[in-house]
Formats: C-alpha cells, structure tokens, sequence
C-alpha cells in the first residue's frame, strides 16, 4: 500500500510540475505576443502623428512652393492611403508611400536655398526630421520585440505550444525597395 502511494505522489508531482511547464511557456508566448501588439500600437501612434502633422505643416508651406504640386500631392494621396488602410499590411504600404513623399519633399527643400531661409519651410524641416526620427526609433523597437516573439514561437519547446495554441511568426517591419534609391528629382 505505501508503494502506490509513493508512486501516486510521485506521478502526482511529475503531473504538476509538467503543467506548471506548459503554463510558464504558454504565458511567455502571451507576454511576446502583447509586447509586439503593443509596440506596432506604437509604430501606429507615430505614423498617426505624421498623418496628422505633416500634412497641416506642409499646407502652411505650400504656397511658396507652387512649382511642387505633384509631391504635395503624393503627400495627400499617402495620407489618405493610410487613413483608408484597414489591415496592417495596408497601412504599411500607405505608410511607406508617406516616406517616399517625404523623401522627396526633403530633397527638394535641399535644392533650394531660398526655400531653407523661410521659417516656416525650416520648421517644416525639423518637424519632418523629427517626426521621421520618432518613427525610425518605434520601428526597431518593433522589430525588436517582433523578433524576441518569433524566437519564442520557433524555438523548442515553446514552439510545440506554440503550434498547439495557434500562435505564428509575426513580420518584421521591412523597408521598401525604393528606400535603397536616391529619390530622384526632375524640375
């Protein structure tokens, strides 16, 4: 009798401590997956911020600078892009489509001198400096935590979980492909 006591114990303890091990790993892969959520919250917040900003600043500006409709109204065409977005690869591309604008833009405000002595043209320059800065910084921070995510979910044993519990690689934030491009600028 004491024997299948011992042996109940024994496969007792086995048993809660085997689920002890599922449940730290299952909540680790919960914790990853919220931190990369919440970091692209992030990512979003400042892609907001340009949404809203960049284009009332650029307004103000735009008078000056009649001879550059057509980035101005790349500009628009982003905005509205990322506003219509509803998936996150959707407000990805609009995003993207935003900085080849801005890109742009910045390259011809370099061209022209006389543009860079206007204040409003110069404190359109910082806040897009400033603004594209804040986005870099949110975008490694997110690929930061999307990568310690797909670390969790394909390494073992937490990708077992994983895989019972439904959780999948998250993407990165990736560039574009014209990103490794000079823009280009035909007057």
């Amino acid at each position: 009798m004491k024997t299948i006591w011992i042996v109940l114990i024994i496969w007792g303890l086995i048993t809660f401590l085997l689920f002890s091990f599922v449940i730290s790993i299952y909540n680790s892969l919960i914790k990853a997956e919220l931190n990369y959520k919440t970091q692209w919250g992030q990512v979003e917040n400042q892609l907001q911020r340009r949404y809203d900003l960049i284009p009332n600043l650029v307004n103000s500006v735009k008078g000056m600078m009649q001879q550059e409709q057509e980035v101005f109204k790349s500009i628009a065409d982003a905005r509205t892009k990322y506003g219509d977005a509803s998936t996150v690869k959707e407000k990805v591309d609009g995003a993207m489509q935003m900085e080849t604008s801005l890109s742009r833009l910045l390259v011809i405000m370099e061209n022209y001198p006389e543009l860079k002595s206007s204040q409003n043209v110069t404190g359109l320059m910082d806040e897009l400096a400033g603004t594209e800065n804040r986005i870099a910084v949110e975008r490694r921070r997110f690929n930061d935590t999307t990568k310690a995510y797909n670390i969790k979910v394909k390494v073992f044993p937490s990708n077992i979980l994983a895989g019972m519990f439904g959780f999948t690689e998250a993407k990165l934030f990736e560039s574009v492909e014209e990103a490794n491009q000079v823009p280009e600028v035909n007057f």
